[in-house]
C-alpha cells in the first residue's frame, strides 16, 4: 500500500483562521471532512505458473492463439467498499483509474473490484474477512456429473479485486493518497480435445471441468473449500475441440500473487473432464478424462490437453443400424438457474 498525507488545497483562509483560534466552523470552510484519493491500478493476466512456464514456450502457431490475447483488458468501473473503524461498510463507485472518497474518523481498510460482471454473484460483503464472489447455477439433463454433489455452475466472468487493510487515520481537512492494484481473482483454462479419427463429424460440442472452486474469497484470494463443476460450450477444429474457460481455480488454495502472506495449499483433489459431442448425423456421445495430473501444477489457469478421441465409421453410418447408447442431445442451450442460497 501506497499512502502519504497532505493538507488540502483551496482550504479557505477563514477556516484556517478559525481552526486557529480554537476551532473550524463548518459554514466557513470549503473542506469539512476527510478524503482519501485513491489511483487504481490493473495486472491483467490470464495464468499463473507453478511450474509450466507457458509464457516463456508458447508456441502460437500450435495453439491457435497468442498468449496475450488470452488475457483480459481491465474493467469498466470499481467498486469500492470502505469498512471504517465502527464498521461500517460504505460502498462508492469510481472510474478504472481510481477516484475521491470522504473518509469517516479513524482507521480504514478499502476492498475493490469491478462492478461490470454478468455472472458473478457477491455474497457477506459487510464483512472484509467473510466478502466472496461465486458464479449462478447452470443445468444441462444429459450430463453425468463424475463429481456428485457439486454444484453445476456457469464460468464466471472476468474479476478482479484488490484488498487495503489498516489505511491510518485522516484528521479533518487532509487528504491521505493511495494506490491499488487490481489482481486477478479468475483465471482462465484453454482446453482441447484432440481427436484422432473423425473430428469432421462433429456438429456441436460442450464440456465440463468438475472439481474446480465454487468460490473465492476477496481479501486475500484465496478460494472455498467447497468445489463445483464448470458448464461451458466448445469450438471446432479441424483437429478437434477448443474451449476457452474461466475459473477461480482450486479449491481450498490460496493465491500468494494476490495476498503475498498467503498459507500453504490444502491436499491434493481430483479432476475431471467432460466432452459430449453432436454428430452431424444427429447422434450424441460422451467423453470422460482424469485431468488430475494436469491439475496439479495448473492451479490457477493453464492449458489442458487431452487426446486420442475418436468417431468410430459404425458410428457414423447412415444406414449401418448402429445407435449411440447415450441420450440423445436436446435443447443445445443449457438452463441457467437460480443461485443456490450462500451456504
Amino acid at each position: 500500500m501506497k499512502a502519504t498525507t497532505r493538507l488540502l488545497a483551496g482550504v479557505a483562509g477563514a477556516c484556517v483562521a478559525a481552526a486557529l483560534l480554537g476551532g473550524c466552523r463548518k459554514d466557513l470552510c470549503y473542506n469539512h471532512y476527510r478524503e482519501a484519493q485513491i489511483a487504481t491500478g490493473w495486472e491483467c493476466v490470464w495464468e499463473r505458473d507453478y511450474g509450466r512456464g507457458w509464457a516463456a514456450k508458447w508456441d502460437a502457431g500450435d495453439f491457435g492463439v497468442e498468449y496475450l490475447s488470452l488475457a483480459p483488458g481491465r474493467a469498466s468501473g470499481v467498486s469500492v467498499i470502505d469498512y471504517d473503524a465502527g464498521g461500517r461498510a460504505t460502498q462508492n463507485f469510481f472510474a478504472p483509474d481510481g477516484g475521491t472518497t470522504v473518509l469517516a474518523e479513524g482507521p480504514h481498510s478499502f476492498l475493490f473490484y469491478n462492478n461490470d460482471t454478468e455472472y458473478i454473484v457477491f455474497n457477506d460483503m459487510a464483512s472484509s474477512p467473510a466478502a466472496s464472489a461465486t458464479t449462478t447455477s447452470r443445468s444441462r439433463a444429459s450430463f453425468v456429473n463424475p463429481h456428485a454433489g457439486e454444484r453445476t455452475v456457469n464460468a464466471p466472468d472476468v474479476l478482479y479485486g484488490a484488498f487495503l487493510e489498516d489505511v491510518p487515520a485522516v484528521e479533518l481537512h487532509q487528504s491521505i493518497e493511495l494506490a491499488a492494484t487490481l489482481r486477478p481473482l479468475v483465471y482462465t483454462y484453454l482446453i482441447r480435445y484432440r481427436f484422432d479419427q473423425g473430428a469432421e463429424h462433429v456438429s456441436l460440442a460442450r464440456g465440463a471441468l468438475s472439481g474446480m472452486a465454487e468460490s473465492v474469497y476477496l481479501r486475500d484470494g484465496r478460494t472455498s473449500d467447497r468445489a463445483a463443476t464448470v458448464l461451458y460450450d466448445c469450438t471446432l477444429a479441424e483437429w478437434g475441440v477448443q474451449a476457452v474457460v474461466k475459473s477461480f481455480g482450486v479449491p481450498g488454495f490460496p493465491d500468494e500473487y494476490y495476498n503475498p502472506r498467503a498459507g500453504e495449499q490444502t491436499p491434493s483433489r481430483s479432476y475431471a473432464l467432460n466432452l459430449e459431442v453432436r454428430l452431424r448425423n444427429g447422434k450424441t456421445k460422451s467423453f470422460e478424462f482424469d485431468i488430475t495430473d494436469q491439475m496439479r501444477d495448473q492451479p490457477r489457469g493453464g492449458v489442458i490437453v487431452v487426446g486420442g478421441l475418436a468417431i468410430s465409421e459404425e458410428e457414423i453410418g447412415s444406414d449401418s443400424g448402429f445407435d449411440v447408447t447415450v441420450e440423445d442431445w436436446g435443447d443445445y442451450e443449457d438452463i441457467d438457474l437460480p443461485l443456490n442460497p450462500a451456504r
